[in-house]
């Protein structure tokens, strides 16, 4: 028997087998969206901004050919080139400033006033009944009294000065701002009224977070109309009795018989007036900038 015979050997331990690689899934890419050049962009803008602005040119350049071809006499509505012309020239010699600034004063001053105490005067009423049926009837009567009807009584109470021209703005303000506040008020969702109150809000709360935001809309409606309205009394009250103006100036150019002078004075009532319309758009969207736009 030999060595080797008596000797085991051992037969080598086999090695785990080798479980297949797996490489994690690969996720599909997203298309990436294409971004548009910014050429096509500038030129949709243009294309928006000359959509919007074309039947401003088109009213001008009717102003521009119809005196000059006859149509309408040009002595009393001349040509806009020979308006913008006076307008310039009223701008050089520093009148056109001093009478714009003196109606913005009076009737920035007399709109914020009017806003103040509309807005806080409206929501009261719009939320408690009783007053609302107290008052209703008394702010009929005032709201159906023109404010230019009012005028010479203003006049005889206050005088020809600031305070007059002032509070009639003031008074012809304030009726489109406190009844669109009053509606704004009575109509707000009554699910959402009736939301806040299961959640146990306090008043000032539910004031806060339900009527305030849910009524900017129509208030800002009545707001943007006082606006108008404050550059439109303002102008009729400042040709009785004021020494400046651009309803002065008006007055002024038309018994002067400045006709472009006149012109440029209403232009720049427009000017000012679209301009401040814009402003109030742009705080509305500000102040509405919670709200979900609609979708068709």
């Amino acid at each position: 028997m030999s060595l080797a015979s008596g000797l085991t050997t051992e037969e080598p331990a086999a090695a785990p087998p080798i479980a297949p690689r797996t490489d994690p899934p690969i996720a599909p890419s997203r298309p990436r969206s294409p971004r548009s050049p910014v050429l096509p962009r500038i030129l949709r803008a243009v294309l928006t901004g000359a959509t919007k602005s074309a039947a401003i040119a088109a009213l001008l350049l009717a102003w521009e050919l119809a005196p000059r071809f006859g149509l309408v006499d040009r002595t009393f509505l001349p040509p806009f080139s020979e308006v913008a012309e006076a307008w310039w020239g009223l701008v050089a010699n520093g009148q056109l400033a001093d009478n714009a600034q003196a109606s913005l004063v009076r009737s920035l001053t007399g709109f914020g006033i009017a806003v103040a105490t509309s807005v806080p005067l409206g929501l009261l009423i719009g939320w408690y009944r009783p007053v609302a049926d107290l008052l209703d009837p008394l702010l009929q009567v005032f709201l159906n009294t023109a404010a230019l009807a009012l005028l010479p009584v203003f006049v005889l109470l206050l005088g020809i000065g600031e305070t007059s021209k002032i509070s009639i703005v003031v008074y012809a303000c304030a009726w489109p701002v406190l009844f669109n506040t009053i509606s704004a008020v009575r109509t707000v969702d009554p699910t959402l009224l009736r939301l806040a109150k299961s959640m146990d809000l306090s008043a000032p709360r539910l004031f806060q977070k339900v009527i305030l935001p849910a009524s900017v809309p129509t208030i800002f409606t009545g707001i943007r109309l006082a606006g108008a309205v404050s550059i439109v009394v303002l102008v009729a009250a400042e040709m009785v009795g004021a020494k400046a103006g651009l309803g002065y100036l008006i007055n002024a150019s038309q018994y002067n018989f400045a006709i472009p002078q006149m012109y440029a004075g209403i232009v720049t009532i427009s000017v000012i007036g679209v301009a401040f319309n814009q402003l109030l758009v742009a705080v509305e969207k500000r102040l509405s900038s919670w709200r979900v736009p609609a979708t068709s």
